[in-house]
C-alpha cells in the first residue's frame, strides 16, 4: 500500500509539474493582457508617457520581457518557496486573497454537496428499488431535467420568481447591507438567506447525473448472481438491499464523489457570478479576465493538487469499500 502511495505522489509531482506549463502558457498566450490595460490607463493620464514606453517599463517590472519557459522557470522557483507573489488585479499578496474568499466558496459548496448526496444517492436507490413505477418515472424525470437546466437559466429564473416577484430573498450578494449590525444568530441567519438560491442552483443542476448514476449500478447489482443467492437464503429485503446490493454500488460512487472533492474549494464559477458571491470562484473569473497570472496560476495548481489527491485517495478507499479490491 505504502509504495502504491509512494508512486502516485512522485508521479503526481510530474503531472502537476506538466499542468503549471500548460497553464502558464496558456495565460500569457490569452488576448487578455494586464501590462496593456495598465499601460493604456496611465498613458491617458496628464503629461503621461506615451503608451508603448509604459508598456515596456511594466513588462519589465512584471518579467513578461523573457520567453514563456523564462517566465515559467521564474514563477515555478518562487512558487516551490512558498512564494507567490502579489495578485496584480487585487494588489494584494496572492495567499492573502485566496484566504480571504476560499471560505465562502466552501460554505456554498458543502452545503450544496451534502444535499446532493442526501437526495440523489437515496432517491437513485429508490427508482432502482421500484424500478418502471411511478416513483421510477418521476425520479428519472427530475434527473433529466437537472442535468438539462444550464445554470444561468434556472439561477435567473429563481432570482426572477423569488426576489423580483415574491420578494422573498435578496437578489445578489452573500450578506446584507446591515450585516455588521446584526447579532451571531442573525448575522448566520442572514447568510443563510442569501445562499438559498445559490445553494439551490447548485443542487438541482447537479443532482441529475448522480442519480442517474446510482440508479443504473443499483439495477446492474440488483441483476446479481449473489443477490439472487441472499434472497435465495431467506434473507430480508432491507438487508438485500442495504447490507449487499447498496455496498457493491458504492463502488463506482465513490469514484464519481472522489471527483467531486475538488469542487468544495474549486468555487462555482457561473453561479458565484450570477449571485455576485464574493467567493474563488468569482475572485478567479476576474483574476483570468484581467490577465492576473500570478492569482490564476495560484488557484489553478490549487485545483490541479485537489484533483490528483482526491484521484488517489478514491483509488485507496476503493480497498475500503470493497474487500476484494486490493493494491498489489
Amino acid at each position: 500500500m505504502w509504495k502504491f502511495v509512494v508512486k502516485r505522489l512522485l508521479l503526481s509531482v510530474v503531472i502537476l509539474f506538466f499542468v503549471a506549463l500548460i497553464l502558464y502558457t496558456v495565460m500569457r498566450c490569452i488576448p487578455t493582457s494586464f501590462v496593456d490595460s495598465m499601460a493604456r490607463q496611465l498613458s491617458m493620464q496628464p503629461g503621461a508617457k506615451s503608451f508603448d514606453d509604459w508598456k515596456a517599463q511594466l513588462t519589465q517590472v512584471y518579467g513578461l520581457d523573457g520567453t514563456i519557459l523564462e517566465g515559467f522557470f521564474k514563477w515555478l522557483s518562487h512558487a516551490a518557496r512558498g512564494d507567490f507573489g502579489d495578485s496584480w488585479y487585487y494588489t494584494i499578496p496572492v495567499v492573502e486573497k485566496f484566504k480571504e474568499v476560499i471560505w465562502n466558496s466552501f460554505i456554498l459548496g458543502s452545503i450544496a454537496f451534502v444535499l446532493e448526496l442526501v437526495i440523489a444517492i437515496p432517491l437513485g436507490i429508490l427508482a432502482a428499488r421500484k424500478q418502471y413505477s411511478g416513483i421510477d418515472y418521476t425520479v428519472t424525470v427530475v434527473a433529466l431535467i437537472g442535468i438539462s437546466l444550464p445554470t444561468f437559466f434556472f439561477a435567473t429564473l429563481l432570482k426572477y420568481v423569488f426576489s423580483i416577484k415574491l420578494e422573498w430573498l435578496e437578489l445578489y450578494g452573500l450578506v446584507s447591507r446591515y450585516y455588521d449590525q446584526l447579532s451571531p444568530l442573525g448575522k448566520m441567519l442572514d447568510m443563510g438567506e442569501h445562499l438559498i438560491m445559490p445553494v439551490a442552483t447548485l443542487v438541482i443542476v447537479s443532482i441529475g447525473s448522480l442519480m442517474r448514476y446510482t440508479r443504473t449500478n443499483m439495477l446492474e447489482v440488483m441483476n446479481s448472481d449473489f443477490i439472487r443467492t441472499a434472497r435465495a437464503k431467506g434473507l430480508s429485503e432491507k438487508t438485500v438491499i442495504n447490507k449487499h446490493a447498496f455496498r457493491n454500488t458504492l463502488i463506482p460512487i465513490v469514484t464519481l464523489v472522489g471527483g467531486s472533492l475538488p469542487g468544495l474549494f474549486a468555487g462555482a464559477m457561473i453561479t458565484e457570478q450570477l449571485f455576485q458571491i464574493p467567493g474563488i470562484g468569482y475572485t478567479s473569473y476576474n483574476a483570468m479576465t484581467n490577465g492576473d497570472i500570478n492569482f490564476y496560476m495560484f488557484y489553478s495548481v490549487f485545483l490541479a493538487l485537489l484533483t490528483l489527491l482526491s484521484t488517489l485517495i478514491a483509488d485507496i478507499l476503493y480497498a475500503v469499500v470493497d474487500p476484494r479490491v486490493r493494491i498489489s
